[in-house]
């Protein structure tokens, strides 16, 4: 199997459990309608251990652009590869979409809300703030990425790797997840979202496009993040990266601070 063929699969399974998931606990008739936040969180944490555990061997089991981009940037993968895992990983979250939607077909016509529907492939914020939802998709990945390259410096977790990693991800959504559905994977929330747009939902609304870039712009830079502070810290390599990618940081936060604020004021 190709690196890209793995990354693919691989994000694909993903969002066939988690996706599956949320339609599982959201839409009207399921028998696990009114399951939950934490079966949410689990749903999401196993399907990237099994996601990880499938694919991991044949393409490195990113399976997500901050995870790319972190470990780009702290230089542990070439950035000459990126293009093509990112890609692999937005067709993957598309046809995972595709694969829960037609799953649950009957149970789209039961359920009347349509932002349950979007809910079903795409995160959205408990309390609609730029800056906030930006800074908690920020520390969401970074949390990620960070945890990700701490689990896999400790060798006495070879073979549990992909069930530890699928543990990080239900502790970060019980944990940090309920103010934005804790995204951290721009293909996650982006790929399902196109999806929604295009899949012929029956009562499906708008796919909340003056959100979308929240879930892709945050993950991005707190995976960055994530990794130059792991290379940094852990490491002790200082390298202008870390700089770079921090200042980026706090530059697009106080610009959405200063845009906020004057919505504010008008």
């Amino acid at each position: 199997m190709s690196p890209f063929l793995g990354e693919l699969i691989g994000t694909a399974i993903i969002i066939i459990f988690g996706g599956g998931v949320c339609a599982n606990v959201n839409l009207k008739k399921s028998f696990a309608y009114n399951g939950g936040w934490i079966v949410i969180t689990f749903g999401w944490g196993l399907g990237v251990a099994m996601a990880v555990y499938a694919v991991g061997k044949y393409s490195g089991a990113h399976l997500n652009p901050a995870v790319t981009f972190g470990l780009a940037f702290n230089g542990d993968f070439p950035w000459s590869k990126a293009a093509e895992y990112i890609v692999a990983q937005m067709i993957g979250a598309m046809i995972g979409a595709a694969v829960v939607f037609r799953h649950f077909l009957p149970h789209w016509k039961e359920t009347d809300d349509p932002g349950i529907k979007l809910a079903v492939f795409s995160t959205g914020p408990a309390i609609p703030n730029y800056f906030a939802n930006m800074l908690s998709e920020i520390i969401g990945t970074f949390v990620l990425v960070l945890g990700i390259l701490t689990i896999g410096a400790n060798k006495f977790t070879d073979g549990l790797n992909p069930f530890i990693v699928g543990m990080l991800i239900v502790a970060i959504g019980i944990s940090l997840g309920g103010t934005t559905g804790y995204a951290i994977n721009p293909a996650r929330d982006l790929g399902p979202r196109i999806a929604h747009f295009l899949l012929p939902i029956p009562g499906k609304g708008p796919s909340n496009w003056k959100y979308a870039w929240v879930p892709v712009a945050g993950p991005l830079l707190g995976g960055a993040l994530g990794g130059v502070f792991y290379h940094a810290v852990f490491k002790g390599d200082w390298t202008p990266s870390f700089w770079y990618v921090l200042l980026t940081c706090l530059l697009v936060l106080l610009v959405i601070w200063m845009v906020e604020n004057k919505k504010k004021n008008v």
